[in-house]
């Protein structure tokens, strides 16, 4: 008798380093709305941190006017939020970049999502009551080590303007998919920010601070910012907002089809507003058709396109996807390019064989 389970074939994490460990998500062979803990790209600066959780407190302090430390059972008993996120790390599709640039060389898959649970950090500041010169809220991760440009080791830290700070859905979250959060993705609370790009969302967190200026840690000043010169910070900006963007999941680049109809199928997603159309391309771009778009009004979240297409003719053929958002963005033909390789999002290009 044949054993079924012997003809399933699982995908797995792609590797990208080892130390500290970068891993991305094989995007193409997705098709749920929600990531799996085991297959969410894991992003690290630093190698994972080593935790004491039976005394494990997150102070807020600085510009407030009751310093406290919060238990994780503190944290537990507050009043809790769900929110389904997409998070993309700003150097998702940096390997695309021509001329190409320095970093992490992501493919498509910097990113994932799935449905997080926590208390909302406007929560936390409001117990501790935030003094009218506040302008950023700071937050600490318990990652350490050292870069390149320092002997000294630093934490992994972020800020956050205040407005931002106090969104309602920016949240500190404890649980994925009805799942505590897994040690390798922040365990037990990390900042969940929706609509900004990864870099926002910090692990492992050891504590809030509250400031009056701005913050000027190195993963805020240096890194994370769009530097559109080679040789120049002339014009630099930070990274903030995801920009709108979408992946042709199916067909895969560079496969051979048979002639007859054939699905194709990808996401789009955006970091304001919503998705209000995806345009698929068979000819390189001169021609565009939209595609159907389910969850059109999702916000924070990818939304699953398809596209029927009758491939008559024996070919190569150049397959563009073009995602339109509700502010009116839509994706380049031709990326941003900026000398750290950050939020890429020209047009999604595969090509294919039709024989």
């Amino acid at each position: 008798m044949t054993d079924p389970k012997q003809h399933v074939v699982k995908p797995y994490l792609i590797t990208r380093r080892l130390n500290p460990e970068n891993q991305e998500t094989p995007i193409h062979f997705i098709q749920d709305d929600t990531i799996q803990t085991t297959l969410f790209y894991r992003r690290n600066h630093f190698s994972y941190p080593k935790l004491t959780y039976s005394n494990y407190f997150i102070p807020i302090n600085g510009l407030v006017s009751t310093p406290i430390l919060l238990s994780i059972q503190n944290i537990f008993q507050l009043p809790a939020k769900t929110l389904e996120v997409v998070l993309e790390c700003s150097g998702n599709k940096r390997s695309l970049f021509e001329p190409k640039v320095f970093g992490e060389q992501w493919e498509k898959g910097a990113m994932s999502q799935g449905v997080w649970k926590g208390v909302p950090l406007r929560t936390l500041l409001e117990i501790t009551g935030i003094k009218e010169e506040a302008k950023e809220v700071v937050i600490e991760g318990y990652d350490v080590g050292k870069r390149t440009d320092s002997d000294k080791e630093i934490s992994y830290s972020r800020s956050l303007p205040l407005e931002k700070a106090l969104h309602p859905d920016t949240i500190i979250a404890y649980e994925y998919n009805n799942q505590p959060l897994s040690f390798k993705h922040g365990f037990p609370f990390r900042l969940i920010v929706p609509s900004w790009y990864g870099m926002a969302s910090v692990k492992w967190i050891k504590q809030i601070s509250v400031i009056g200026s701005h913050f000027t840690g190195p993963f805020q000043d240096i890194d994370y910012i769009y530097y559109p010169n080679m040789d120049n910070d002339d014009g630099a900006f930070p990274v903030t907002a995801i920009n709108v963007n979408s992946t042709i999941q199916k067909p895969l680049d560079m496969a051979s089809l048979n002639t007859g109809k054939h699905e194709l199928r990808g996401i789009a997603w955006t970091g304001k507003g919503h998705i209000t159309k995806v345009e698929i391309s068979m000819d390189n771009g001169n021609t565009w058709s939209e595609a159907k778009v389910t969850h059109l009004n999702s916000v924070y979240k990818w939304v699953p396109w398809t596209f029927e297409w009758n491939a008559a003719e024996k070919d190569a053929y150049t397959i563009m996807s073009k995602a339109t958002d509700s502010y009116g963005q839509t994706q380049p033909l031709n990326p941003f390019w900026n000398r750290k390789g950050y939020g890429y999002n020209a047009v999604d290009r595969i090509k294919v064989k039709v024989e």
